[in-house]
C-alpha cells in the first residue's frame, strides 16, 4: 500500500505580512498543496493521509469546494483527514455538513473512529479537534482492532495544550504507521512513527527543509514492513546566515556581501542576516539598503567596536575610563561575560566623553 502523508499545510496564511513576497508565499502553500495531489495521481498513490490542519483558519466554503476539486480528481487515491487545532470543527464550522467526494472521508468526530478502506485493506483511525486546546493525552491508550489489516493512526498534537503525545505509548500500540501532524519540523520518533511536517515553513523561526513522507507498506501474514522517507518540497527556506565583519569593511562591501551570500543559496528564499565581528569606532551601517538587496525580513548587529583597550587605558589612567578598563581586566569574570562588559561599558563611556 503506497501512501503520501502531510500534515499543516495552513492553507490561507500568509507569512510576514506586510513584506513585499508575502502574497507570494501565500500562494505557495496553495500551490504546494496542489503538487502533493498531482503527485498522488501521477504515482499512483493509494492512500494520502492529512493530518490536521489542512487550513491556517476555520476554512472558507469557496476553499473547501476548492480542496474537494483537487482531491475528487484523484482517481487512485482514497484521502483521509482530521481537523487540527487551527482549523478546528467548531459550532459554524463549514466542515460540518460538507459533502466530500466519494474518495474523501474526513474523521470528523470528536471521539477516536476509523474507516476501513477494503480496496487497500486499510483502516485509518483518528479523530477532529472540537477546541483550540485539548491537554488530555487522548493517544496513550489507542490501540488497532483487526491485526489482519493495515492500521493507520491519524494524529495531531505533541504538545502541552495539545494532546500530548507518549512516544513509548505509541510504540506500544501496534499500529503499522502513525501519521503525525502539529509539529512543523519533521521527525521520525521511530521507524513507524513520524511528524511529516509542514509542507511550506510558516514563520523566520521555521528553519530548514520542509515536505512530506512517502512510503510504502507491505502487510503479509507473518510480518509487515514498512519503508519511507521524507521527501523536501517547500519552494523557499528561511536561512539565518551570519556575516563576518571587518573593521575596514565598508556598507558597500557588505552589501557585496550579502548579495554573494543570496547569489550562491538562492534568491527566491528569505534571509535574517546577522553582522558578526568588529566594526569600525566611527561606523554606522545602512540597514535599510541592506534590506532592498533580496527577501530580507532583517538584518540584526552583534558586532562589537574596534577599541585599543591598551591605548585607551594608558590614554586615560587618571579617569573613570582607564579604571574601568583596569577593573574589568583584573575582575573574576567569566571570559565571555568579561569581555561584553568590557565592550558595552566602554561605549557607554566613551559616548558620554564624546569620545566617539
Amino acid at each position: 500500500m503506497k501512501f503520501i502523508h502531510i500534515a499543516d499545510v495552513h492553507l490561507g496564511a500568509s507569512p510576514d505580512r506586510g513584506f513585499p513576497w508575502s502574497e507570494q508565499r501565500a500562494k505557495d502553500i496553495w500551490d504546494g498543496f496542489f503538487h502533493i495531489t498531482e503527485i498522488c495521481e501521477r504515482e499512483e498513490i493509494d492512500l494520502l493521509l492529512i493530518a490536521g490542519d489542512l487550513f491556517h483558519k476555520q476554512p472558507l466554503l469557496r476553499e473547501l469546494k476548492e480542496v474537494s476539486y483537487a482531491l475528487g480528481r484523484l482517481s487512485k487515491t482514497q484521502v483521509v483527514l482530521i481537523a487540527g487545532n487551527h482549523d478546528y470543527i467548531s459550532e459554524r464550522s463549514p466542515y460540518t455538513g460538507f459533502s466530500w467526494t466519494e474518495n474523501v472521508h474526513m474523521l470528523i468526530n470528536r471521539d477516536m473512529d476509523s474507516i476501513y478502506l477494503e480496496n487497500i485493506n486499510t483502516e485509518v483511525y483518528g479523530f477532529s479537534y472540537h477546541a483550540r486546546e485539548i491537554k488530555e493525552p487522548l493517544y496513550d491508550k489507542i490501540t488497532p482492532g483487526c491485526a489482519e489489516r493495515i492500521n493507520i493512526l491519524l494524529a495531531h498534537g505533541g504538545t502541552a495544550d495539545n494532546i500530548p503525545i507518549d512516544k513509548n505509548a505509541l510504540l506500544r500500540s501496534d499500529f503499522d504507521y502513525i501519521a503525525l501532524g502539529h509539529i512543523h519540523k519533521p521527525e521520525y520518533l521511530a521507524e513507524r512513527i513520524a511528524y511529516c511536517g509542514s509542507l511550506e515553513p510558516m514563520d523566520k523561526n521555521e528553519t530548514g527543509e520542509r515536505g512530506f513522507i512517502k512510503g510504502v507498506i507491505i502487510k503479509e501474514e507473518e510480518k509487515n514492513t514498512i519503508h519511507s522517507e521524507f521527501i523536501s518540497q517547500a519552494k523557499c527556506q528561511y536561512k539565518k546566515t551570519a556575516l563576518t565583519i571587518h573593521p575596514g569593511m565598508t556598507n558597500g562591501e557588505i552589501r557585496d556581501g550579502i548579495k554573494a551570500v543570496i547569489k550562491s543559496q538562492g534568491e527566491g528564499h528569505i534571509y535574517q542576516f546577522c553582522l558578526m565581528g568588529k566594526r569600525a569606532r566611527d561606523m554606522i551601517f545602512d540597514r535599510e539598503s541592506f534590506l532592498t538587496l533580496g527577501n530580507i525580513l532583517e538584518v540584526t548587529d552583534n558586532t562589537l567596536p574596534d577599541y585599543d583597550f591598551k591605548a585607551l587605558k594608558e590614554e586615560n589612567e587618571d579617569n573613570i575610563i582607564g579604571l574601568y578598563i583596569k577593573a574589568i581586566e583584573e575582575g573574576d569574570f567569566p571570559k565571555e561575560f568579561g569581555e561584553k562588559a568590557l565592550y558595552y561599558g566602554m561605549e557607554a563611556l566613551l559616548e558620554a566623553k564624546n569620545y566617539k
